[in-house]
């Protein structure tokens, strides 16, 4: 311990606060809260065999530390979740990606509000429900909702019915065919709807498809009656608890593989859902140290606080009142934390425990796979084609162009078997255009790229789609730029043979190999590299060559159009007069523009000056 560390420990307030770990460098590498500051910030420093390695490995490379003194331990708490969440430092746990989870926002702000989904959650007048882990299932999710409850998706209000009324998925708010009284109800009800409370939902439409028929209002009692239905028939696949009121029951998994957290919803005695969360740096902790840092983490910027917490571990009995006092403030009622031990709840974390094993069971095989697919099918690769090490930088190359116009190159990276996109290249041929010449063009792109530099800069594997002549061509560059040793191969057009540079036999790799899936996926993003890049510049060509085809129009005269009206479509609909407003411009050059256009649409032409 060094001279500063000791004096700053002597100073320690027996107070409540944050304390943050700092590193050779002034780095965080770690942030926590303590009722006493003095007590819990000196035990880092003591010779203890309880600490577990990540502890003594974290202390071995604290150099520096600062403590934030606050008024309380909730407090303390707030201000731990928001430093961790702003400096992410590396031993603490944490929730894996947490800024891009999605909640769903009701934007009751909004004269009739709309139902979307958000990242960002902001003090708008909205109301928010989440976070979801799952964003596909969300989508799923709000489709459904969007067929219980046809709320208007547009952002701007229409002056007339769009798409969505004529297909049932909006009663246009915008024309009045709704109103107002009722849009409201289907919004609190899809508010219900989204907190779980569909009893609540089914008592409400009931109520409003019975005030219908009383009236005689026999269509607007049928669009009752058919979402009280939808909303029954989802209910029933609720699964019903013996408890009543509002819970989360969380349960943590770890393996040697990482760490999750399940977080099974219940609301007003149903089960209404399940999200399931991936934690950063949790594999070596304690399970109730795992719940301890989720609870900060995840009610922290949670939408609704239930009344009870069920865990699936104890935690340290400071936390636990700490974490109870927070939510309750958050929440404004009683808020309760702790373990059940027997009964229905015992059953309930049981049930989420079993979701966090399996969510993480999944998510390595998940992981596994794609190691296959990538790290994996490199190393095959290599072996396939011989080569002393993986490639673990392949960069490989394609030529399109139509009839030797807009000739362009592609060159694509695949860094451990995945595209690397900010280091993809595209070239436009010079020394080929006007005629189709794939091997001159190959010759052009590999002098560009490996010309002038260093052997230090040179991919693993270089690959060229083309054939035998196409690799000819790119050897001959790339070996004349002293590059001897960097492997080249070529890819055939068809069945997937690579030729190489010291065998007359190309190599067939066996068909359904990850190796082989890996080469096909570098050839396709090539090919559509290069592709997009030239329909780009085709475009280009032929939106300008429409006003090459009018005499009088130069280079000059071109530009100064385009320039004036910004496209082909305005100069086509101006009048003489617009048109000779154009800098550069002459009364004849506007008449022979207007002309052009016109015998074209089959209109009548003027006479110029």
């Amino acid at each position: 311990m060094n001279d500063i560390l000791a004096e700053k420990l002597a100073l320690l307030p027996e107070l409540p606060g944050v304390y943050i770990m700092k590193d050779k460098d002034g780095k965080i590498i770690y942030v926590g809260k303590a009722r006493i500051l003095k007590n819990r910030v000196r035990q880092y420093f003591h010779e203890n065999k309880n600490h577990s390695p990540k502890v003594r490995a974290m202390t071995e490379k604290i150099t520096d530390f600062e403590t934030i003194i606050t008024d309380s331990e909730v407090e303390a708490l707030i201000l731990e979740c928001n430093l961790i969440k702003k400096h992410r430092p590396r031993y603490n746990i944490s929730l894996k990606d947490d800024k891009s989870y999605p909640y769903v926002k009701v934007t009751l702000a909004e004269k009739y509000p709309r139902i979307v989904i958000t990242r960002r959650k902001v003090k708008d007048g909205s109301r928010y429900f989440g976070p979801y882990a799952d964003a596909g299932a969300l989508h799923q999710s709000l489709k459904i909702l969007r067929r219980l409850f046809p709320l208007r998706t547009c952002r701007i209000m229409q002056k007339r019915p769009c798409l969505s009324y004529h297909i049932k998925r909006c009663l246009a708010p915008c024309v009045g065919l709704i109103d107002d009284g009722e849009y409201s109800a289907m919004v609190r009800d899809a508010c219900s709807f989204l907190e779980g409370r569909t009893d609540a939902v089914e008592k409400n439409l009931s109520e409003q498809m019975q005030r219908a028929a009383d009236d005689f209002a026999f269509e607007q009692a049928a669009r009752f009656r058919d979402r009280l239905a939808a909303v029954k028939k989802f209910a029933e696949k609720q699964k019903i608890t013996t408890e009543t009121g509002d819970m989360d029951a969380l349960a943590a998994a770890k393996s040697s593989f990482g760490a999750a957290v399940s977080v099974l919803i219940v609301r007003g005695g149903k089960m209404t859902g399940c999200e399931r969360f991936m934690i950063e740096g949790g594999e070596d902790e304690t399970e109730g140290a795992i719940l301890t840092a989720f609870l900060r983490e995840y009610y922290s910027q949670a939408a609704f606080t239930p009344k009870e917490i069920l865990l699936s571990a104890d935690i340290d009995e400071e936390d636990r009142e700490v974490a109870a006092k927070w939510l309750t403030e958050k929440r404004g009622k009683t808020a309760e934390v702790f373990a059940p031990k027997r009964g229905t709840k015992k059953e309930i974390v049981k049930m989420a425990a079993e979701n966090a094993q399996k969510f993480l069971a999944d998510e390595e095989s998940r992981a596994f796979k794609k190691d296959a697919a990538t790290l994996g099918a490199v190393e095959e690769l290599g072996r396939y084609l011989g080569l002393q090490n993986p490639p673990r930088r392949m960069e490989c190359f394609d030529i399109s162009h139509n009839q030797g116009q807009e000739t362009v190159a592609s060159m694509v990276v695949f860094e451990n078997g995945a595209p690397k996109k900010a280091d993809y290249r595209r070239f436009k041929i010079k020394s080929a255009e006007g005629k189709p010449d794939d091997f001159k063009s190959m010759r052009e792109v590999t002098m560009r790229r490996y010309g002038k530099i260093s052997a230090e800069d040179l991919p693993d594997l270089i690959v060229i789609d083309g054939g035998r002549g196409q690799l000819s061509s790119a050897l001959s560059i790339i070996r004349g730029a002293g590059h001897k040793n960097v492997p080249v191969v070529g890819l055939a057009k068809q069945f997937e043979l690579i030729f190489t540079e010291h065998s007359a036999e190309p190599v067939e790799l066996p068909r359904r190999s990850a190796a082989l899936y890996l080469i096909e996926r570098i050839r396709d993003e090539a090919h559509r590299f290069a592709i997009t890049y030239h329909r780009k510049l085709r475009g280009k060509r032929n939106l300008v060559s429409v006003l090459d085809n009018i005499e009088g129009i130069g280079e000059k005269r071109r530009a100064a159009l385009l320039n004036h009206f910004g496209s082909v479509a305005k100069i086509k609909t101006a009048t003489v007069s617009e048109l000779a407003a154009a800098p550069g411009m002459s009364k004849n050059a506007a008449a022979a523009v207007y002309n052009f256009f016109a015998a074209k649409a089959g209109k009548i032409g003027i006479d110029g000056e």
